[in-house]
This record gives C-alpha cells, sequence and structure tokens, in this order.
C-alpha cells in the first residue's frame, strides 16, 4: 500500500483550511505588532518633540520660579509653543491617536506645568488675546478630568 493511498482529498482540504486560517491569524498578529509599533513611534515623536521644546524654555520656568518681564517676554515664544503642543495632544487624543497610558502621561505634564507660574500666565494671556486652542481650553473647564476621546 503506497503513502498517496491513504491521503484523500477530503484529508487534504482540511489541511488546507488549517494551514490557510493560521497564515490569516499569523498576518492578523504581524499587523497588529506593526500597529503597536507605528503607535509607539508616534509617541515617541510627540515626546521628543516636547524635550526640544522644553530644552528652550528657561530652566527656572520649568522649576516653577517666577520670570521677571523680561525673562517672560524672552520665552513667550516657546511658551506659546508648549501651548499649541499641548492643544495638539489634546486633539491627538480626542482623535484616538493616543493611547491611554501615554494620554494619562501626559495629562500629568501638561496639569503639572499649566500650575506653574510661567506656563499659567503664559496661558493666561493666550487665553485673553487668542481664541485658539479650544481643546486646551474644554479639557481645562472640566477640570482635566474627562478623557477628551470620549468627547466626540
Amino acid at each position: 500500500m503506497e503513502f498517496c493511498e491513504y491521503i484523500t482529498p477530503d484529508w487534504i482540504s482540511s489541511l488546507a483550511s488549517v494551514v490557510a486560517a493560521f497564515g490569516v491569524f499569523l498576518a492578523f498578529w504581524q499587523l497588529r505588532i506593526s500597529k503597536n509599533i507605528a503607535q509607539l513611534e508616534f509617541e515617541d515623536g510627540l515626546a521628543k518633540e516636547y524635550r526640544e521644546l522644553a530644552a528652550n524654555i528657561p530652566t527656572k520656568a520649568l522649576l516653577g520660579v517666577e520670570l521677571s518681564d523680561e525673562e517672560f517676554q524672552k520665552s513667550f515664544d516657546e511658551l506659546y509653543r508648549y501651548i499649541d503642543l499641548t492643544n495638539e495632544q489634546i486633539s491627538l487624543r480626542q482623535r484616538g491617536r493616543i493611547n491611554k497610558e501615554a494620554w494619562m502621561n501626559w495629562l500629568s505634564g501638561i496639569k503639572s506645568n499649566l500650575d506653574l507660574p510661567p506656563f499659567k500666565r503664559a496661558w493666561s494671556e493666550i487665553k485673553g488675546k487668542s481664541k485658539s486652542f479650544q481643546e486646551l481650553r474644554r479639557l481645562e473647564s472640566e477640570n482635566f478630568e474627562l478623557d477628551p476621546k470620549s468627547w466626540s
């Protein structure tokens, strides 16, 4: 009796189905890993942008020390860019582009920074002179408690 006699078309068809199902699972798993890596790279890019921006903000502002009027005016552009980046982060979370863990870390930093006198002063001036930054305005009005992703 030859080996070929034991292989029936039904058996081959079943084996092919199992192999195909495994291939679909493997492709799905690989796509999911690729998506997670892309998500992390995207979030890391924003974190890098924050670090580069923070490098241009006076250290004493980051430590919560009041800036003189002259120091504040020299730093205002960087503080404005920080507010703009913060608003973008909120918008990205609202659109589901930022995962919950990264958002919670960023939210903590946003709250901490906006409590520092130089940032608070800059944000106050920006709010008074501009109608922009609606996402940050809303987050602040909700006392930083509601996840922007739930806003819809």
